[in-house]
């Protein structure tokens, strides 16, 4: 077998006991599994291979000739044994899980270890918290290049909704959709996350937000189920069974960067301006939701841990955050977002939304409902310009929706998605994305058509 087996730094120095190297088998198989993508053990709830990684830590510099080698590797397998009991709910039907727990009690026999007395501390430095995503993954997410267990900082995904309605994806992918009625924007085994969306304008395909539902899904010992639902003029501080926050205030929460800021609880709700902007956390899987409404719909932005967003099944792929709009639904044509006509005259007695006095770099939060306004493309643009300097897909939703709706708070809908996205976005490097334009489609047909010419007149000389 060589050193195929040893990913765990120091497991090879276990095999030079003879009663030993049963355990030895198991670190092997349970290495083995983890490279081939077959083993249960690589999932967030179970959490077998972090309690057999921090054994083979404790006990990689011990060795059957040195004195005390006895009390301390006792001290280690009750550590090891308390951690398998820690994840044993969430390992149930695990074989390495129950592998490993038959192994610590044959060892425990072997070296006449008692079941009760002093344990070894695990990376003291740094005390992982079960409820709180990023402590946990600092202890279970190897470094990329090695097999050694480095902290590294996982990956985000980020995935926003405005307007009539506009999607970014979790793939950066910025479509505009019709998706009237209610549609899954998330669906995962942590998470699901639906909006209701609905007609703005007689006569036209677009439609936005005015219901959102967020359900958190039980998890462990951190929290059971918690539903946070929002309608248009209903933006509650609460989840719908009145409560605003679940799981012990015993736990840290780490900001957008991963630094430590404080003991909260596992998943709790601030309300930002009442009425008007709520952010949901649970840092129990590392998700920041912020659902805001503007005139008289809603937005919503969302940051995700990667390896939460793509725990799904096959019966869960309708999200449109993960996959787009389906086809039939979008309204831009591959990136490219048409310009509507303006408004007609407003007697067709329209009732929407405008603000009044609304400065620059600051979204309205309370307008009266009256007639829409009709924007023609310059109006609509300078409007969007005094919140949105830079032209980019922003902007251009803001003009689209002003010339669909004639609803001015589409301006702070798209200024606060914007925001909202440079909150949340983990990459800059791509927060800004510009919409293709009907000359850039255009122009590879010109080129091919040129050459085309070209080849014809050179065979006719």
């Amino acid at each position: 077998m060589g050193r195929a087996g040893c990913c765990y730094r120091g497991a090879e120095r276990l095999a030079s006991s003879p009663s030993l190297r049963p355990l030895l088998l198991l670190i092997v198989a349970l290495c083995y599994g983890a490279h081939k993508g077959h083993c249960q053990v690589a999932t967030p709830q179970c959490r077998i291979q972090k309690c057999t990684t921090d054994f083979v830590s404790l006990t990689s510099h011990l060795t059957p000739a040195l004195e005390g080698f006895d009390v301390e590797f006792c001290k280690a397998l009750r550590s090891y044994s308390a951690c398998t009991q820690r994840t044993a709910k969430s390992c149930r039907g695990n074989l390495v899980f129950h592998s490993a727990v038959l192994g610590i009690s044959d060892l425990m026999t072997q070296r006449n270890c008692s079941r009760d007395g002093p344990t070894s501390s695990t990376h003291p430095e740094i005390q992982s918290e079960p409820c709180n995503y990023h402590s946990r993954t600092q202890h279970t997410h190897p470094h990329p290049h090695s097999h050694t267990h480095t902290p590294t900082r996982p990956g985000y995904l980020f995935c926003g909704l405005f307007g009539d309605p506009h999607l970014r994806t979790f793939k950066d992918s910025f479509q505009t959709c019709k998706v009237e009625g209610a549609w899954p924007l998330i669906d995962n085994d942590f998470l699901s996350v639906q909006v209701t969306n609905v007609p703005v304008v007689t006569g036209s395909s677009a439609t936005a937000t005015n219901k959102i539902t967020i359900i958190f899904k039980p998890f462990e010992e951190c929290t059971d189920q918690r539903v946070y639902q929002a309608v248009t003029d209903d933006l509650p501080a609460a989840f719908v069974d009145g409560t605003v926050s679940s799981g012990a205030p015993n736990h840290n929460v780490n900001g957008n960067n991963g630094d430590s800021t404080g003991k909260v609880r596992a998943l709790w709700i601030s309300e930002r301006s009442p009425g008007h902007h709520v952010e949901l956390h649970a840092g129990y899987i590392g998700v920041t939701v912020i659902v805001r409404q503007l005139g008289r719909y809603l937005t919503l932005a969302v940051r995700i841990p990667e390896e939460m967003a793509h725990a799904y099944d096959a019966t869960q792929d309708l999200q449109l955050c993960l996959n787009g709009c389906p086809t039939s639904e979008r309204i831009d044509r591959g990136g490219h977002l048409p310009l509507p006509l303006p408004l007609p005259p407003p007697a067709l007695g329209l009732h929407l939304q405008q603000p009044h006095g609304q400065g620059k770099g600051q979204p309205s939060h309370t307008a009266p409902y009256s007639a829409p306004q009709r924007f023609s493309v310059e109006g609509a643009r300078a409007r969007c310009r005094e919140q949105l300097e830079l032209q980019d897909i922003y902007f251009h939703s803001c003009v689209f929706d002003l010339m669909t709706t004639g609803d001015a708070n589409f301006t702070a809908a798209a200024f606060s998605a914007l925001k909202d996205m440079e909150s949340l976005h983990p990459h800059r490097e791509r927060w800004r994305i510009f919409p293709q334009s009907s000359a850039d489609t255009s122009q590879p047909i010109t080129w091919l058509l040129l050459l085309t010419l070209f080849a014809l007149s050179s065979a006719l000389v």
